[in-house]
């Protein structure tokens, strides 16, 4: 089968298409004949070599962690799921990624995909709808009628954040780049402010959680962002490769707040309940651009310029194609 892999760390000139043996899946692994995966910045901070994350790494692999497809096996312990199942989840990290023709996954990583979306798009769903959903239920505890800002609301994270929050019953804040805020509110946020240019800590007070989900990396900025808190709120940050630093835990403390890096769970009932709500209208999915698997570099490329709306998507297989 083709596959993306790497054997050296850096730019995008290392991924390499080659031909390389098909995964058998283990016992409790299902084997997915991939249509389309999403490209998200994990994929190029692994690429790279630049992150903590260089540690559980064997050289060579296959990058990508966003998978939409058919079942082709089941391992013979695997319930729910059965052959020619189309679904969608995440590959096992660190493993063979869905830059490929085909994966192995636990079981438990992967949900039948949302019916109304082709493969395409539900391939723009799996990691950065469950880092969303991880950091807002898991960690931060959303319930119906709380407060909750968004920062980095047109993202691939963000803008579906927005969408479960809403879904929920939240009162949902946006922040966004000017550009964006539009956007932003079309996802259904109640408010949408441009973090550059306005005033925030006049107009963003008494929220019940803030998801932290830019991709800036700036304690500074999360110190501004804790003060945004009621008293015995919740600060969550899908970076989580970036600690808090003392000011951080300072203004934890001065606001008897909760502060969390909210590590991505892939768990096959979250994918479940995402595809009820995109199948119900109250989620969409927006994909900014498609790439054959061969131009992966340029998807990076992209990727790399912070300045996506949506999702990056690579085509593997068309999506009328036979399974």
């Amino acid at each position: 089968m083709k596959a993306v892999r790497i054997h050296a760390f850096g730019g995008p000139e290392v991924m390499q298409l080659e031909d390389v043996a098909r995964p058998v899946p283990a016992a409790d692994e299902i084997l997915v004949k991939l249509y389309a995966s999403g490209v998200n910045p994990v994929d190029w901070v692994i690429r790279e070599g630049s992150n903590v994350l260089r540690n559980y790494l064997t050289l060579p692999l296959t990058l990508g962690w966003d998978a939409a497809g058919v079942v082709e096996e089941v391992g013979q312990h695997v319930t729910g799921l059965q052959k020619s199942d189309a679904v969608y989840g995440v590959p096992n990290f660190p493993g063979d990624g869905s830059y490929a023709e085909y994966c192995v996954a636990k079981a438990s990583q992967f949900a039948r995909k949302p019916a109304s979306l082709g493969f395409t798009e539900a391939a723009g769903v799996p990691l950065a709808g469950l880092t969303a959903w991880t950091g807002l239920f898991a960690y931060g505890q959303v319930q119906a009628g709380q407060r909750v800002l968004v920062q980095g609301a047109s993202g691939g994270v963000g803008s579906l954040a927005v969408q479960f929050a809403k879904a929920k019953g939240a009162y949902v804040i946006g922040l966004a780049s000017a550009g964006n805020l539009e956007h932003v509110r079309q996802l259904g946020a109640d408010e949408a402010l441009d973090y550059r240019s306005e005033n925030l800590a006049q107009l963003v007070r008494d929220v019940d959680v803030v998801l932290e989900c830019s991709p800036v990396r700036d304690n500074a900025v999360r110190v501004q962002s804790v003060a945004f808190l009621k008293e015995g709120g919740i600060f969550v940050s899908v970076n989580t490769d970036f600690p808090f630093d003392e000011a951080v835990e300072a203004a934890l403390a001065h606001k008897k707040a909760t502060g969390e890096l909210a590590a991505n769970q892939p768990r096959q009932e979250w994918l479940a309940e995402m595809a009820q709500l995109i199948d119900g209208g109250q989620v969409r999915v927006f994909i900014s651009k498609v790439y054959p698997l061969a131009e992966v570099a340029e998807a990076h490329r992209e990727s790399q310029t912070w300045h996506v709306r949506g999702k990056l998507v690579l085509e593997i297989r068309k999506d009328d194609e036979p399974a």
